[in-house]
């Protein structure tokens, strides 16, 4: 297995998700009424997880420190990715987003920490001797001012491929890398000149002396340059709900980016598929799809999907899934998930948001809340994990959940799964299971109106 080393700042970010339904009497401002908050690793942190989910073996360098912040950090990583500490002076950064109908309200920013030093040097050095590809993931907060990290990243550039993630407060990439990857906005931030799209990357390039400049673009794609010219890199044909969240998109890109160059992928295509991941992980919900257990509802032992697929990737276990709004559960449902779970060596569930089980079975439905809908499944012995989707099909996370085997329900056929192309392009395994006779969520909610099944009634009309 391949390992990828990530330099960076690492950040607590938070989602409050609740409901909002009236103004605060004294101010014309939304009330939220809470229901969850959740909790994943932001900046270089989101960046390690993503490509540990990817299938590599990560190693994130990043300061952090002792506070409670730290302390959940510290909990959010274990399972994806071995941690090499440098010392933080001040308080983590905590970066939480008030959201409500899938949408941000406010975000609300803490913390005043820095990096101040370098990590030990025996473990560092061996870090630096086992790395087959750098990602530098940069959040203006001192990781990549160190001296001792830059002369390292220096040496590391003349041997492995390093990508760069740059920020305006932080500093610039060392010579030599092979790949950076400003976004539009830190690419102005940094030309003293007015240059746009292909110049500018063109400008770049040779500002930092690297190999290649990629400006990541947004929902229109990227623009590259390298030795060759210059190219613009579009983006796939991938429906994007217009209300998406693009928070941790750039983090995306370059996991992605630097994954493909670990395989010896062409600059170009390397960029290609890194903008396709990219917006597959905004199609697919953004950062917020990456949860953590939710205050309030603690799940000791439980881990998250994102948790699962890292840990069984790392020991080459099959990863099994399947999807469904499990609405009203039932008899049949834990049958499938039974069978679904002895296919591999773990299950992840995806379920359909609120929303998206009223698109596809109306306004009266679903019967039960998403929340108690995730609650009921994790509290099933077959189930490893589940996470929840927004979109109609689950195609997008899919794209970054890669299966070996996907698994639906009889009432299903292979010509029926709009998700069956991204499937087929991974490699993953679909297996239809048979319904069990005389179970489904229609029947049973079409007999709640009479409160009795017909048998009951007929008994009871002869008692009388």
């Amino acid at each position: 297995m391949s390992r990828l080393v990530v330099f960076g700042d690492t950040l607590l970010d938070s989602d409050v998700e609740g409901t909002v339904d009236r103004l605060c009497p004294d101010a014309p401002v939304p009330v939220v009424d809470v229901q969850a908050q959740c909790w994943r690793p932001g900046g270089a942190g989101l960046a390690a997880v993503l490509a540990a989910c990817a299938g590599h073996d990560v190693v994130l360098v990043t300061a952090l420190g002792t506070d409670p912040a730290a302390r959940r950090l510290v909990d959010l990583l274990a399972a994806h990715v071995e941690v090499v500490r440098m010392p933080l002076r001040g308080t983590t950064v905590c970066k939480t987003r008030i959201r409500a109908g899938g949408r941000s309200l406010l975000r609300v920013d803490a913390g005043d920490g820095r990096a101040a030093g370098a990590p030990t040097r025996d473990c560092f050095s061996t870090v630096l001797r086992e790395a087959d590809a750098v990602l530098v993931s940069d959040y203006g907060r001192g990781v990549t001012g160190d001296s001792t990290v830059r002369d390292a990243l220096i040496g590391l550039a003349r041997r492995i491929p390093v990508v760069w993630d740059p920020h305006p407060r932080g500093a610039p990439p060392v010579p030599g890398c092979r790949l950076a990857t400003p976004n539009e906005a830190e690419a102005a931030g940094t030309l003293a000149v007015d240059a746009g799209g292909l110049a500018a990357a063109a400008a770049l390039r040779e500002c930092w002396c690297c190999d290649a400049v990629a400006i990541t673009l947004g929902d229109r794609g990227a623009v590259l340059a390298t030795a060759e010219g210059c190219i613009a890199v579009p983006v796939p044909d991938i429906e994007v709900s217009p209300d998406r969240d693009p928070c941790g998109a750039g983090d995306a890109f370059a996991a992605a980016v630097t994954s493909a160059l670990l395989v010896n992928s062409s600059m170009r295509m390397a960029v290609a598929a890194a903008v396709r991941a990219a917006s597959q992980f905004v199609a697919g919900g953004g950062a917020a799809s990456m949860r953590s257990l939710p205050t309030g509802q603690p799940s000791p032992g439980r881990l998250s999907a994102f948790d699962v697929v890292a840990r069984l990737r790392r020991r080459g276990g099959r990863l099994v899934a399947t999807g469904g709004c499990f609405d009203l559960l039932h008899p049949g449902h834990l049958s499938l998930l039974r069978q679904a779970r002895a296919l591999g060596d773990a299950l992840v569930v995806c379920v359909n948001s609120d929303e998206s089980v009223r698109r596809r079975k109306g306004p009266s439905r679903p019967i039960v809340p998403e929340a108690d809908r995730i609650a009921l499944l994790e509290a099933l012995e077959p189930v490893d994990a589940v996470i929840m989707f927004a979109e109609d099909t689950p195609a997008a996370l899919l794209e970054i959940l890669r299966p070996d085997v996907w698994v639906k329900g009889g009432d299903y056929t292979l010509g029926d799964l709009p998700e069956a192309p991204v499937l087929r392009r991974h490699g993953a395994q679909i297996v239809i299971i048979p319904l069990v006779s005389g179970y489904s969520t229609s029947r049973i909610v079409a007999a709640v109106p009479t409160g009795r099944r017909p048998e009951n009634r007929r008994r009871r009309r002869e008692n009388v």
